[in-house]
């Protein structure tokens, strides 16, 4: 649990509320200087949606645009960082290939400078047309200090700045960059060839940044929390660097800065919550971090105007090519969250839905198991009333081919405990489950959490079997080693088959025929997921 998390946490406290009140509570850093004038940072990291979510009430780059306008109304000099990932994925992707965010992260960079880092999904596509052409349409800094860009268009590889400074009020500013390898939940692509090595190239873009004059000095991320703090205690040896922002999580980060440290900023997803980074200089002319605040975005927060008619000639773009999208195809039995606090940290009627249908992706009888890693659905919403094809098109930002296999039961559960890992909350890993039931304790050390596993029996449970083999669907990312889920070496598998996002539709639809509704309430006393805490201290 990181830093953030535990202040917050109350026992018994359930962990959606506790994802919740750290999706909404400010982080505030005692001022040192005033903050009347001087230089505002906004952050934003991993959007990828064009549009707000939660049915427009929550996160939008026009409530960015807003906060930006109202900064440099009040006298700031503004930039903005985004943390990587906006490229993909997302329903217009598919289309666009990303290019409506770089539209929209045109509009903001015509409001204030904005320089961004490449997350994992900028490299999704396994050839370099896609980062060519949005390199080329932008007008935002792209910044780069342990990557390069080898895409052979040398205009474009030229264009990727390492050793960045900006200027404000005499002082220059350095801003180091740094991505995750392949080995980290990245991806391997030529095209953009990656250091594993992050600390050494932090410090050496940091002691570079020194030599050519930076009075201040921060990182612009997409790394793991932890790969971040590490980088973080690199302050000790060079004092100019002050802070990190970054991306890779999709829940607010914050961990403070000590003498020894940096301070790590991490928003929520898809703008939901932002920070604001406030410098200035001090009385003796040097430049200090005099505030740091998170910021939900919210109905409180309007919309610029302007930003909301470049969100909808995308959207009208989009009608014209896929008209159905507003097509209801079900209704919901109950509002079904599937918004990423959510789905991705707990059991929810949304995902029971589909991984459902992994099973009986193979004809009958049934797979025993199947499980799909939360990350894949992207919704980002709540599906209630009436289900649109949209819900499922927005659900499945890039395609889900699924995989059967055999696996023992001993090797089945420790595959899972790859979904349990890590401290932070909503993690993409975090697996939607069908076919058994599974009690994990997450104050146990990673790779030994799961407490129980559980299969029905003619109505009643038992502990899996270790010898006993076990069909399994998952989707073909997962069984490639996606996600940090390690498959037995030399485990043969199907062909990858079986596209996920019709196989829901198919079942909505079967349901609307027969004029059933969609989804049931998580079972309070027979959960699939249930997590130890000191509210809940048995598994069953």
């Amino acid at each position: 649990m990181s830093k953030f998390l535990k202040r917050l946490f109350l026992p018994g406290m359930p962990i959606f509320l506790l994802v919740t009140m750290a999706a909404c509570a400010p982080q505030t850093v005692q001022p040192d200087v005033a903050t009347e004038r001087g230089l505002t940072i906004f952050h934003i990291n991993d959007v990828y949606r064009i549009d707000a979510v939660e049915d427009g009430t929550a996160g939008g780059l026009g409530r960015v645009a807003t906060l930006v306008r109202e900064a440099e109304a009040s006298g700031h000099d503004v930039r903005i960082t985004h943390g990587g990932d906006f490229l993909y994925p997302s329903l217009e992707s598919q289309l666009w290939d990303g290019m409506q965010m770089v539209d929209a992260l045109n509009f903001l960079d015509a409001l204030a400078p904005l320089y961004v880092v490449i997350g994992n999904h900028e490299t999704d596509r396994k050839t370099s047309e896609h980062l060519v052409d949005a390199v080329r349409a932008s007008n935002f800094d792209w910044l780069g200090d342990n990557y390069r860009f080898l895409t052979g268009d040398p205009e474009v590889d030229e264009s990727l700045h390492s050793g960045f400074m900006f200027d404000y009020e005499g002082q220059k500013i350095g801003v180091f960059a740094v991505t995750l390898h392949g080995d980290d939940g990245g991806n391997s692509r030529d095209y953009v060839p990656v250091d594993p090595d992050y600390l050494a190239a932090a410090e050496s873009a940091i002691t570079e940044l020194e030599k050519n004059g930076a009075s201040l000095i921060f990182g612009l991320t997409h790394l793991h929390l932890w790969e971040d703090e590490e980088i973080a205690k690199l302050k000790a040896q060079h004092p100019t660097f002050r802070f990190i922002v970054g991306g890779h999580e999709h829940e607010p980060e914050f961990v403070a800065a000590s003498k020894i440290s940096a301070s790590v900023m991490k928003g929520a997803s898809n703008a939901r919550a932002i920070w604001r980074i406030d410098l200035d200089l001090d009385d003796n002319g040097v430049l200090q971090v005099a505030r740091t605040e998170a910021i939900r975005l919210n109905e409180k927060i309007a919309s610029d105007a302007a930003y909301d008619q470049l969100a909808g000639k995308w959207r009208a773009r989009m009608l014209e090519k896929f008209p159905f999208l507003t097509a209801r195809v079900g209704v919901a039995a109950l509002p079904m969250d599937a918004r990423e606090a959510f789905i991705r940290n707990q059991e929810s009627p949304w995902g029971d839905f589909i991984v459902d249908q992994m099973r009986r992706a193979f004809g009958a009888p049934d797979a025993d198991f199947a499980f799909i890693n939360s990350g894949t659905l992207r919704l980002d919403d709540v599906v209630s009333g009436d289900i649109l094809f949209e819900d499922i098109g927005r659900t499945f930002g890039f395609s889900s081919m699924l995989r059967i296999l055999e696996l023992s039961g001993a090797e089945f559960r420790t595959l899972l405990e790859a979904g349990y890992r890590g401290d932070g909350p909503s993690q993409g890993y975090f697996p939607q489950v069908s076919g058994f039931r599974v009690c994990v304790d997450f104050s146990r050390d990673a790779g030994e959490r799961i407490v129980s596993m559980q299969v029905p029996d003619g109505g009643a449970w038992h502990e899996i079997e270790p010898a006993r083999n076990y069909s399994v669907v998952v989707p073909d990312f997962l069984y490639g080693g996606g996600d940090g889920y390690r498959f037995p070496p030399g485990r043969k598998a199907s062909r990858p088959a079986s596209e996920l996002k019709y196989l829901v539709l198919d079942g909505i639809m079967a349901l609307q025929a027969e004029g059933k509704q969609v989804g049931t309430p998580v079972d309070p006393v027979n959960p699939r997921i249930r997590i130890l805490s000191d509210a809940v201290n048995r598994c069953w």
